[in-house]
């Protein structure tokens, strides 16, 4: 507690092991960070520019990779940083906002996912629909619920976990996630049934439709001709790449830190950097390779 300005501030314990190394991790994270906004970056100009790429699947595309972007600027500035201080801290309420950052863009990615999938539900088990049901009217319905709800029910839960005391002022991690409630004198009881609620609605229910949904998706195609198959394969494999990998390395998160497994610190901090630096360069490289038009106009770009 820093009582000249009355203000808390909680020790980050996750850099530990790699001071000796300091110089050579901020380079390697730095690198990573451009390469992440350079990446997102430029598949979201090429869908902004190309007007054939004005479809809803390829707008949740743009949507997930500024998403991303987003995602990991909430840790990578305060991370650089703390990679060339003697000591990392945080404060109490900076620590809580970057904790409402971080669930609320990981939820979003979720129910953008969700959308992706009834997209491609409507193009290729209602095709004479499409029209009529994925208009811009609903894009944008969509874009706006899988970003507010998630900051809504984040913010319920940063704020009721601000407001109690802490008994510890160190953190093991390398930012604030969940494991902010390991702090509290006192665990809250409303506040961890708060927190499944939350977890129900922006990660349980959104992989339950997205599961349901790509199982309509390919009940339909072993229905139909190859070229219905071939076309699914192509938009839809990409979908469940990204959603497989986000979901593992989010499982770590809210699994093992929630049970408080004996984990070493060295395997903590590689779990916890593929979540932020893996997952970001995913995305793009996926939807880059694997998505035609996004790949003939990438080659167009850069040939």
């Amino acid at each position: 507690m820093d009582e000249d300005l009355n203000v808390t501030y909680i020790t980050l314990g996750g850099h530990v092991e790699v001071h000796k190394y300091r110089y050579l991790y901020f380079v390697i994270m730095f690198t990573a960070y451009i390469l992440i906004i350079c990446c997102n970056s430029t598949i979201v100009y090429l869908i902004w520019i190309h007007k054939n790429l004005h479809e809803p699947m390829y707008i949740f595309i743009g949507a997930l990779l500024i998403n991303s972007v987003l995602y990991s600027t909430t840790i990578y500035p305060k991370l650089l940083v703390d990679f060339l201080s003697d000591k990392q801290v945080i404060s109490h309420p900076v620590c809580h906002f970057q904790f409402f950052l971080f669930y609320s863009l990981g939820g979003s990615e979720f129910l953008l996912l969700s959308a992706m999938a009834y997209d491609r539900y409507v193009s290729i088990c209602k095709p004479l629909q499409y029209p009529n049901i994925m208009k811009k009217s609903t894009v944008s319905i969509f874009l706006l619920f899988s970003w507010l709800l998630p900051a809504c029910l984040t913010a319920g839960a940063a704020a009721w976990s601000a407001n109690l005391k802490l008994c510890s002022f160190i953190l093991k991690g390398i930012f604030c996630n969940n494991s902010i409630y390991k702090l509290h004198c006192v665990t809250s009881r409303p506040l961890s049934v708060y927190g499944v609620f939350v977890l129900l609605s922006i990660v349980f229910f959104p992989m339950l439709f997205i599961v349901f949904t790509y199982t309509k998706i390919l009940i339909i195609c072993f229905r139909s001709s190859r070229d219905v198959r071939r076309k699914a394969a192509q938009t839809c494999f990409p979908h469940l790449l990204v959603l497989i990998s986000f979901s593992l390395l989010c499982s770590y998160d809210i699994i093992i830190l929630r049970l408080e497994s004996d984990v070493p610190k060295s395997a903590r901090l590689i779990m916890t950097l593929q979540v932020v630096l893996y997952h970001p360069l995913f995305n793009p490289i996926i939807y880059g390779l694997k998505m035609k038009e996004i790949s003939k106009h990438l080659r167009r770009l850069f040939c």
